[in-house]
């Protein structure tokens, strides 16, 4: 009978006692109690966070070494242990869960201990045994999880934005595209859903363009507040146990490494007891996922068919849509920008109510609002670059459906109001409705206008700009006014 190879342990002591974890982990004993105290979600944190905790702590192991705080030996060992850290060198070392004890110390801590660990390697030592740079004596130095956490949050939210941006961009400027291409193609407007005056394709897909690139700019105008770090402020926004030029080069250093515009907060308590910042930016990504939200619905809702719907626009085939129903095409994309939509709204809302649960000198929710920031970013500029690229770009459009919509509806009788006024103009529209005959039809029938004026007011492209009033227009306003 066989049995399973043991795994080589070793033994570590915490403030709690003893206890054994893998010997070839880089971690420590509090993640190790971490990872057995929140089997919760298995989620680990994003590499982007991991990422801007190793920035982090370079920084401050830069200015420690400055200020003759921490040896150059130590210090340059932890430096170097944490550029590894942001290269995403261990990032398998980081296995503490996202969800877990409040203000993210078991995130921190697991971060001090792989960068300690790694860092008494590179001086010699052997993991586990701290005996040239301590997690918490050296590579914490002067910081506390409570001006650490916030600071590493908000930098790495800043980071993972900037991939967001590009592909807003990309995504703005392909609908524009569309507004180009197809500026010529009329259809009929509708509100409420029912019949409204003729509108051009292409001002539709603009106006898509538009609203994109307005949530990315209300995007980078609500993550300014992010610039603003209490690093420096340690346990309760004080400085306490920190040198008093600590603040200014750490902050300074953690610009530099991570190419960010970064300041020392106004004020280290309000950066502490305050993450608004986070909620502003959650925010301002819960406006875009609402507008990619809509204007999927849209393209859905005009590319429906293909006999029995809109049929206005026609979107790339990607795959089969239905395990029983032959030769169905699915609108897919539209689909997953909503769903993934929905999911931006949702963390949303579990960042608003972490924003609001601060409590004084600390807010402890932080690990749900960076989970939830990141992943909202995260997903959706992967989500954004798909369905720019497999849907937005290679939509086609049905020019005879959209034009019949442009003659069919009911309201090309709105063109009429200033020549035979509302009232008659109202009564073309039922017998158009009663009788199926187009308003072009029902006008030249009555004998209302000549062929002339049918053919300036009720040409559909003349509806969709402003115009100046055609002179019969005016004839009969003065003759109304006398």
């Amino acid at each position: 009978m066989s049995t399973a190879a043991q795994v080589p342990m070793r033994k570590e002591k915490d403030s709690l006692g003893f206890k054994e974890l893998p010997a070839n982990v880089y971690y420590g004993v509090q993640t190790a109690r971490a990872v057995e105290n929140y089997p919760i979600s298995g989620m680990r944190a994003h590499p982007t966070l991991i990422r801007a905790f190793g920035m982090v702590k370079r920084a401050a192991a830069e200015a420690n070494k400055a200020l003759d705080l921490v040896d150059a030996k130590r210090a340059d060992a932890i430096i170097a242990a944490s550029q590894e850290v942001i290269d995403g060198k261990w990032n398998q070392e980081f296995v503490v869960d996202v969800f877990q004890a409040g203000a993210g110390v078991s995130f921190h801590m697991n971060t001090n201990e792989v960068i300690a660990n790694r860092a008494n390697e590179i001086l010699g030592g052997k993991l586990g045994e701290y005996q040239h740079i301590h997690p918490n004596d050296h590579v914490n130095y002067g910081q506390s999880t409570n001006d650490v956490f916030p600071t590493g949050m908000r930098l790495a939210t800043l980071l993972e934005l900037e991939k967001l941006y590009p592909v807003l961009d990309s995504l703005a400027s392909a609908c524009e595209a569309k507004g180009r291409e197809f500026d010529d193609v009329m259809k009929s407007g509708r509100t409420h859903m029912q019949d409204a005056v003729p509108i051009r394709l292409g001002q539709e897909f603009a106006a898509y363009g538009l609203a994109i690139r307005k949530a990315s700019e209300n995007i980078r105008r609500n993550s300014e507040n992010l610039r603003e770090l209490g690093l420096g402020g340690s346990a309760v926004g004080t400085g306490i146990n920190t040198h008093p030029h600590y603040r200014e080069k750490a902050v300074a250093s953690l610009a530099n490494i991570s190419g960010q515009k970064l300041t020392p907060a106004k004020d280290m308590r309000w950066a502490m007891q305050s993450n608004s910042p986070m909620g502003e930016v959650s925010a301002a990504l819960r406006n875009l996922a609402l507008e990619i939200i809509r204007i999927s619905n849209d393209i859905r809702l005009i590319s429906s068919g293909p006999n029995t719907g809109f049929a206005e626009i026609n979107l790339p085939g990607l795959q089969p849509g239905s395990s029983i129903m032959p030769g169905k095409i699915n609108p897919v994309m539209p689909e997953l920008a909503a769903m993934v939509s929905f999911q931006v709204v949702g963390n949303d809302t579990a960042v608003a109510l972490a924003v609001q649960a601060g409590q004084l000198e600390l807010n402890v929710m932080m690990p749900t609002m960076a989970y939830s920031v990141l992943q909202s970013i995260t997903i959706m500029t992967n989500m954004l670059r798909q369905f720019t690229d497999k849907c937005i770009a290679g939509i086609t459009v049905n020019r005879d459906r959209c034009n019949f919509y442009a003659q069919s509806t009911v309201s090309l009788a709105t063109a009429l109001n200033p020549y035979i006024g509302y009232a008659k103009a109202a009564e073309i529209v039922k017998e158009s409705v009663a009788t199926g005959k187009s308003i072009i039809e029902i006008a030249r029938s009555k004998g209302l206008l000549s062929e002339k004026e049918i053919a300036e007011i009720l040409d559909p492209k003349r509806m969709t700009e402003p115009q100046m009033p055609l002179e019969s227009a005016k004839e009969r306003d003065v003759k109304v006014r006398a």
